[in-house]
């Protein structure tokens, strides 16, 4: 891997973002419409509110970075950028990680501004600071970051990429503790949720409802989270095609 060549990847990826206003809009504005809607869905119990402007906190950037990821590197395939910078000394690796930066930096934006809102214009109260909740947020979007380049290896075309909604992504939401706490589910379903690497990102996130300072737990979660990003992206790597045929 290239230092340089990577760093300058992630210049391109984000001159790229910059002007497309409709993924600027859709990662930044999409969230806050969402939190929107369910501060006047839960307004009335405040409890519940809480819970669920915390969670979603985390599920919001990591659905919408895996579909404008997986979206992304199948345009760059599309259109023979990845066979033109593969004749460079650029590698796999280089062009995958600079992906997970550059989005890394616009899901750091995002979460920021999200959790301001959640925090001040919709009184969302947690025992620990709005800075862990940004950073596990961010953890939360390399996450679809990574599987949605890996998913995006597997697909020919826009429609196919957005096909792996309900396999990959729909399962981790369903089975983080949203709806129904893990530890409530029946014991086969709170197995496979403990694969689902969401789900402890979730779990993270539920730390800092309850607890003043970072726990032991949530380092379990976020390093769980950011182990299966690496992950992702070095499967990514093993399967990434230079077009799609």
């Amino acid at each position: 891997m290239s230092m340089a060549l990577m760093m300058s990847t992630v210049g391109r990826v984000l001159g790229q973002l910059r002007h497309d206003r409709r993924s600027v809009g859709l990662l930044i504005g999409a969230p806050l419409l969402l939190l929107t809607l369910i501060y006047f869905m839960f307004e009335e119990n405040g409890r519940v509110l809480d819970r669920v402007l915390l969670i979603m906190l985390g599920i919001f950037p990591f659905l919408l970075m895996f579909l404008v990821t997986s979206i992304a590197m199948l345009r760059e395939r599309a259109s023979g950028t990845l066979e033109r910078l593969f004749t460079t000394p650029l590698g796999k690796l280089d062009l995958l990680f600079a992906y997970g930066i550059a989005f890394g930096l616009a899901a750091t934006v995002q979460a920021t501004v999200a959790t301001t809102v959640a925090y001040w214009l919709f009184d969302l109260d947690t025992t620990g600071s709005g800075a862990l909740v940004v950073l596990i947020a961010v953890g939360n979007a390399l996450l679809g970051v990574g599987l949605g380049l890996l998913c995006s290896a597997f697909a020919r075309t826009e429609f196919q990429a957005v096909q792996f909604l309900p396999i990959v992504v729909l399962p981790q939401i369903l089975l983080s503790g949203l709806f129904v706490p893990r530890t409530q589910m029946a014991g086969w379903l709170e197995g496979v949720s403990e694969a689902m690497p969401l789900a402890h990102g979730v779990d993270a996130l539920q730390e800092i409802a309850v607890n003043a300072d970072a726990t032991a737990e949530l380092w379990r979660g976020y390093g769980i989270v950011m182990g299966c990003v690496v992950l992702a992206l070095v499967l990514a790597a093993a399967t990434l095609r230079r077009r799609t045929a």
